[in-house]
C-alpha cells in the first residue's frame, strides 16, 4: 500500500492507495514547524479509525512546494513506517516529462505532478487549472511536455486582500452567488459577486487566451479544492479531476517500482 503526500502551502494531504486506486484521503493545515512526532500522532489515529495497518504501507511518496516540511515528513516515514519516502522530482521518481521553460528547476512540484497525471489520464493538448492558495493554469503539450503557464492569486487569497485592506468591509464566504443577477443590492452581495464572478471571468478569459495561442483544440482539466465550486458556474471545464496531484504521485510510485 502506499501513502502519497502531498504538502501544500495551505494543506498537506495524505492519500491511501492500492496501485492506482485512491482508498482514503485526510489532509491537516499546513505548518513547517510541526514535527514528524506530531504527524505520527495524527496520522496513526486516522489509519486506526480506519482500520488500516499501519505494516501495510510499504511505499510512500511525497511532493512539497513547501521545502521546510519536507524534513519532518522524512522523519515521518523513517521513524514510524521505517520507510525511506520518495520526494518527487528526485531520483529515483524524477518527472521524466520535459519541462520546457526557461528555469525548468523552478516549476513546482504539484505543478509537474498535475502534468503527469492529466496526460496519463486525458492525452492529448491539455490545460490544468488548480484552485490553491494561487490558481495556477498549465500548458500540456499532446506529448506530455510542460510548456509553461500562469499563476494567479488564489481566491481565497484576493478576499483576504479585499477584507484585510478596507476598513468596513465584512468576511464572507466564498459561494455561488444565489441569484444570477450581477448587480448586488447590499454589501455582502456586492463583495461575492465581485470576488467570484470576477474570477469565473478571469478564468474564461486567461483560458480563451491560452487556447488561442496553443493554436489547437486544448481540453480543460480542473482540479484542487474550487474546482468543484467553480464547475457550477461555467462550462469551460472538460474535466474535473480534485484528486488529479495525488494521482499523480501514485502514477510516480509506480515507475519508480517498476525500474
Amino acid at each position: 500500500m502506499l501513502l502519497a503526500i502531498d504538502a501544500g502551502n495551505t494543506n498537506v494531504v495524505f492519500a491511501l492507495f492500492e496501485g492506482r486506486t485512491l482508498k482514503a484521503r485526510w489532509r491537516i493545515a499546513t505548518d513547517p514547524r510541526r514535527t514528524g512526532d506530531e504527524y505520527a500522532v495524527w496520522l496513526m489515529q486516522l489509519l486506526s479509525i480506519r482500520g488500516v495497518d499501519r505494516r501495510k504501507i510499504d511505499q510512500i511518496i511525497v511532493s512539497t512546494v513547501v521545502p521546510r516540511a519536507l524534513h519532518n515528513l522524512d522523519v515521518l516515514a523513517r521513524n514510524f513506517f521505517n520507510i525511506e519516502p520518495m520526494v518527487a522530482g528526485q531520483p529515483p521518481v524524477d518527472y521524466a516529462i520535459d519541462i520546457d521553460v526557461d528555469e525548468p528547476r523552478s516549476l513546482g512540484a504539484d505543478r509537474a505532478v498535475n502534468a503527469i497525471a492529466a496526460h496519463a489520464k486525458h492525452g492529448g493538448d491539455l490545460i490544468i487549472v488548480d484552485f490553491g492558495t494561487a490558481t495556477t493554469f498549465d500548458a500540456i503539450d499532446f506529448h506530455g511536455a510542460y510548456k509553461g503557464g500562469i499563476i494567479a492569486p488564489g481566491i481565497n487569497l484576493s478576499l483576504d486582500a479585499l477584507v484585510g485592506n478596507t476598513a468596513m468591509l465584512p468576511r464572507i464566504a466564498i459561494d455561488v452567488p444565489e441569484t444570477p443577477s450581477v448587480i448586488g443590492r447590499n454589501t455582502e452581495d456586492q463583495m461575492l459577486i465581485g470576488v467570484f464572478w470576477g474570477y469565473v471571468a478571469m478564468m474564461e478569459g486567461l483560458i480563451a487566451r491560452m487556447r488561442a495561442e496553443i493554436g489547437r483544440p486544448a481540453k480543460v482539466i480542473a482540479t484542487g479544492g474550487l474546482a468543484v465550486l467553480f464547475d457550477e458556474a461555467t462550462d469551460i471545464f472538460d474535466s474535473v479531476d480534485p484528486d488529479l496531484t495525488l494521482e499523480g504521485l501514485a502514477i510516480l510510485a509506480e515507475r519508480a517500482s517498476a525500474q
